[in-house]
């Protein structure tokens, strides 16, 4: 073999090794204690200023708890029920909201509401930017899954822009 083969030969080896070892491992963003304590506390301000009394929990991608927060008068359910919605926004990559509708009793997937944890009830989003899930919020207490959505949402706002960099 020629000197110039065994460098290609080489050089090919080390590409292809290269290759493997990018595909054996992965990079992830995940939230700052601070920033998910910053999206909470943004709910929280909006559900105070529509007279709700909730708990607000924000969960890493994995649905790690990071923040729970519940208000003085939230009822005692509150607070795992907000985990949870945010829980099952994470683990099943979808808006409680939507999630609740797509698995109703009679739909293909409702046996899937039996898995501990799940919630499947208005209040739970993704907290994704920029096409990263960072995590995931819910709120629980409002009078219905519409404003507690209202309340998450305004939780993501907060953060949306320091997420995006």
């Amino acid at each position: 073999m020629t000197t110039q083969k065994i460098m290609c030969a080489t050089l090919a080896a080390l590409a292809c090794a290269g290759a493997q070892a990018a595909e054996s491992t992965y990079a992830i963003k995940l939230m700052t204690p601070e920033t998910a304590l910053k999206a909470a506390q943004a709910g929280l301000k909006k559900c105070r200023e529509g007279g709700y009394q909730v708990a607000i929990a924000v969960v890493d991608r994995a649905g790690q708890t990071q923040v729970m927060l519940r208000d003085r008068f939230a009822g005692m359910h509150t607070p795992e029920a907000a985990v949870n919605k945010a829980w099952t926004a994470v683990s099943f990559k979808s808006n409680t909201s939507q999630f609740a509708e797509s698995t109703q009793s009679g739909k293909e997937s409702s046996g899937i509401r039996s898995i501990p944890r799940v919630l499947a009830i208005g209040g739970g989003l993704m907290i994704e930017v920029g096409g990263t899930l960072y995590g995931g919020i819910g709120v629980s207490g409002a009078p219905n899954g519409t404003a507690d959505d209202g309340c998450a949402r305004a939780g993501i706002e907060a953060i949306a822009e320091e997420l995006e960099f």
